[in-house]
């Protein structure tokens, strides 16, 4: 397969990134033959994994623009992705033209195409970091002025948490973030916990192990941890398509077969 003129030149096109099989998902055009295969392997375990990835991306607009009814006017995207539609820069700024919105990913594709189209934009800015080192992305907010950390901050982890080990105390990551930032500031995530059985977990955790980031699923009371130190926003922790549903949303049966877990914070 060629170098597609989007990819970066050092890029390994053989290997699935999670981020790319998340875009190929949600219908994006930023991802290859391999990570289209391991989506195509995860759909035939687990049919549902696309309405999820798709009530994943609903549940940030919805919090977003929550928050930002709030009167939040700055967001720090961890794990962004890839832009695809409705991104947090333009659900905030439908709110607020002035909202700012910092998005962080540690994939180079990801990084490469959101700098692109979000180029001339003095409300955003993108960074490559880790968000297993967390200094590293304050550091960079920080020296940069792209936010004001002495003022609310939403900090948003969401469909990326259950990529990272709890070898990699993902809990004192976040806890880092949302140190540093403001009282009055907010976390969002949604964290992997099951799927439609124990049978096709396995066979997804499988699958996941051909990408650089594993699939960690966790339970509610691992998935809470991320949440110490904040008043949790109604409806608390809740299954992924329940939190704060719009009134044209249709639910049904199939979303109580798995479990993501996405809940809304405030610190205090």
């Amino acid at each position: 397969m060629s170098q597609p003129e989007w990819a970066p030149d050092d890029i390994d096109i053989d290997r699935p990134s999670a981020s790319r099989i998340y875009d190929a998902w949600l219908g994006g055009s930023h991802n290859f033959a391999v990570d289209r295969e391991i989506a195509r392997q995860t759909e035939a375990v687990w049919p549902d994994v696309v309405r999820y990835a798709r009530a994943n991306r609903a549940f940030l607009g919805r919090a977003v623009r929550f928050l930002a009814e709030q009167g939040v006017r700055q967001f720090l995207d961890i794990g962004s992705g890839i832009p695809t539609a409705s991104n947090v820069h333009q659900v905030a700024q439908r709110i607020d033209p002035d909202a700012r919105v910092v998005y962080v990913d540690i994939d180079p594709v990801a990084v490469a195409h959101s700098r692109a189209i979000l180029d001339g934009s003095d409300r955003t800015a993108v960074l490559q970091a880790d968000f297993r080192q967390p200094r590293d992305i304050i550091d960079q907010v920080r020296d940069r002025e792209l936010l004001d950390l002495d003022r609310p901050v939403a900090v948003l982890i969401v469909a990326m948490l259950h990529f990272v080990p709890n070898s990699d105390d993902p809990w004192s990551a976040v806890a880092t973030l949302v140190d540093a930032a403001g009282s009055g500031s907010y976390l969002v995530l949604t964290q992997g916990a099951s799927g439609a059985s124990d049978e096709a977990d396995e066979r997804i955790k499988e699958l996941y192990r051909r990408t650089p980031t594993p699939l960690t699923p966790r339970d509610r009371a691992e998935t809470e941890r991320f949440f110490s130190g904040f008043e949790l926003v109604e409806p608390g922790l809740v299954n992924l398509p329940d939190w704060r549903p719009d009134p044209t949303e249709e639910l049904d049966d199939r979303f109580e077969n798995a479990v993501i877990y996405a809940g809304v914070g405030r610190k205090r």
